[in-house]
């Protein structure tokens, strides 16, 4: 329940922050896209507040106000996820994952409590929908994006948690080095983190599975 209300939460600042920046847009003021770019934002808005009309004010200090509110229930509810991982077993096993936290630990104890529903950690990662579509043309096949079936939080967060890995080096030589490297060369770094997310849900069933913490590649 605690992450169905966190990532509801999550999806309501995701749509005040895109309209708090379209409304800015509006009297020309842009910034780079990002929810930490939202503070830059409300800085500019001080600046140009008096040249605004009143309702415009308004209506964006109201959006400011929901931001902070959603800011503080998300906070919120990420300190008592933490305070469950704290004390559960199989979410410190989780997080010896490279790119996986406290929140994607908790989530994923939560929702697969029994492995042995997946036959291999295969079929779990095309559960989370994380494995390419086959297409077929003239005899030829190729794979194409990820099906994106199963369960979308969880994949969100994975593949979140795979763009940390991909980011940093240490992180990279921690799941498969080289593998990772070899892919930045000739794909975008997010085809890649879908890549190493694939890689991340094996791992996670695997150790559901066996009980043992993660191993350096």
């Amino acid at each position: 329940m605690l992450h169905r209300a966190r990532g509801l939460l999550v999806r309501q600042r995701t749509m005040a922050a895109c309209a708090f920046r379209a409304h800015l847009a509006e009297y020309g003021v842009v910034v780079a896209q990002g929810r930490h770019r939202v503070d830059v934002l409300i800085a500019k808005l001080d600046e140009i507040r008096q040249d605004l009309p009143d309702d415009a004010c308004f209506a964006l200090d109201a959006l400011i106000g929901q931001l902070d509110a959603l800011n503080r229930q998300i906070e919120g509810i990420d300190a008592r996820l933490v305070e469950i991982h704290k004390t559960n077993a199989i979410c410190r096993l989780l997080a010896t994952i490279p790119g996986i936290g406290p929140i994607t630990a908790t989530a994923f104890a939560a929702t697969i409590p029994d492995p042995s529903a997946f036959r291999s950690g295969r079929e779990f990662a095309a559960w989370l929908g994380l494995t390419p579509r086959q297409n077929s043309s003239g005899g030829r096949h190729r794979l194409g994006g990820i099906t994106k079936q199963g369960d979308r939080y969880l994949r969100h967060l994975l593949v979140l948690g795979a763009r940390t890995v991909v980011r940093y080096p240490k992180a990279r030589s921690r799941v498969d080095g080289p593998w990772i490297e070899a892919l930045l060369e000739r794909r975008r770094p997010m085809v890649v983190a879908v890549a190493v997310a694939n890689k991340l849900a094996r791992a996670i069933w695997a150790m559901l599975s066996t009980g043992e913490v993660f191993r350096n590649a």
